[in-house]
């Protein structure tokens, strides 16, 4: 890995856990920022890089006309067998213009968390 991609990688990583602190203050974006001495432009600079980054992720795995189906880890899957699974109705459906969620009664706390986190970065 080169150097410039190592910065970049570090940098976004500093720039999403401001994001997190931010969204996750309760407060407006421009109240955190003057609280904490950050410049609202920066803090929307990097909410941009953030996203960029994110859509960029995406599309490696896709092509525009193609749906995306991204492989659930078994340590994440619920205990209910394949034939029952994909019978039962979902119990929570999101959908967005790209992208539509469907999460089962038996889905696990940590999928529940961690597709909430990714939902962030979906607009």
């Amino acid at each position: 890995m080169q150097t410039l991609e190592i910065r970049n990688r570090y940098r976004l990583q500093q720039w999403t856990e401001i994001i997190r602190d931010c969204r996750s203050s309760g407060q407006t974006v421009v109240r955190w920022c003057a609280d904490h001495e950050v410049s609202v432009k920066s803090y929307y600079y990097w909410l941009r890089k953030i996203r960029e980054a994110a859509c960029e992720s995406l599309s490696v795995f896709s092509s525009p006309n193609e749906p995306t189906l991204v492989p659930v880890p078994s340590s994440l899957r619920t205990n209910t067998p394949p034939s029952e699974a994909s019978h039962e109705q979902a119990a929570i459906i999101l959908r967005t213009d790209a992208v539509t969620i469907e999460i089962h009664p038996h889905a696990s706390t940590v999928l529940l968390e961690q597709t909430l986190r990714i939902l962030q970065y979906v607009r």
